[in-house]
């Protein structure tokens, strides 16, 4: 575990130094969250963190799905936050669509990363979070991100515990490894457009990007 290493902070509290971060998590942006009293890192589209230390994390999803993967017995944990490519035709999970192993592979890296870090897979519960209707030029993508991650889920057998998905609104999840605890606020139509946009350059970038391979989950 790298001790000692810094990641990006922003509004940082002088008085409580921020908790180790994993390998690979530098990049995520971690600041003080006064309102509940701990650190917390923000994931955006496309990203996942897990942590040990009694962080928080955050998000804002749109159509987008975001996983809150804990050990239920040891407080680790994490989230993702992803997007199946629009272009692709999803099926059931382990079929040939590219969408689908793309979605496969958000799932399988941020499950890998908790059990590489003493998470244990048989005491793995999972909250599943988003697929709203919010782009409306493509009113099927959050349905095809619900259909993914419970298909994924069920083919993995994997502890689903509760999920909050679909309906008009994008939603703000903040999410407790330590405790399994999720906030969720339904956000108004007003704060819609920066979440559409944000969605649609994830999106412009997924049709570009080349599918990821395999994941085995250990």
């Amino acid at each position: 575990m790298a001790q000692g290493v810094v990641t990006r902070l922003s509004r940082a509290n002088s008085a409580r130094p921020p908790p180790p971060v994993l390998p690979g998590y530098e990049h995520i942006n971690r600041y003080w969250d006064p309102t509940h009293d701990r650190y917390a890192a923000k994931i955006l589209p496309g990203e996942y963190y897990v942590t040990l230390y009694g962080e928080l994390i955050t998000t804002v999803l749109g159509s987008c799905v975001s996983a809150c993967v804990r050990d239920r017995k040891l407080g680790i944990g994490g989230m993702n936050h992803f997007m199946l490519p629009h272009s692709e035709r999803v099926e059931a999970w382990g079929g040939a669509s590219a969408a689908a192993r793309y979605g496969s592979y958000a799932m399988e890296t941020l499950i890998n990363d908790i059990l590489k870090n003493g998470g244990r897979r048989e005491h793995l519960e999972v909250k599943i979070f988003g697929g709203g209707q919010v782009l409306a030029q493509m009113t099927d993508v959050g349905r095809k991100n619900i259909a993914f991650v419970r298909e994924f889920i069920r083919v993995e057998g994997l502890n689903l515990v509760a999920e909050d998905l679909g309906g008009p609104h994008p939603r703000k999840v903040v999410f407790f490894p330590d405790s399994g605890r999720v906030r969720i606020k339904k956000l108004r139509a007003m704060h819609n457009e920066t979440i559409v946009q944000r969605e649609t350059r994830y999106m412009a970038q997924l049709q570009e990007a080349p599918v990821q391979g395999e994941v085995e989950l250990f």
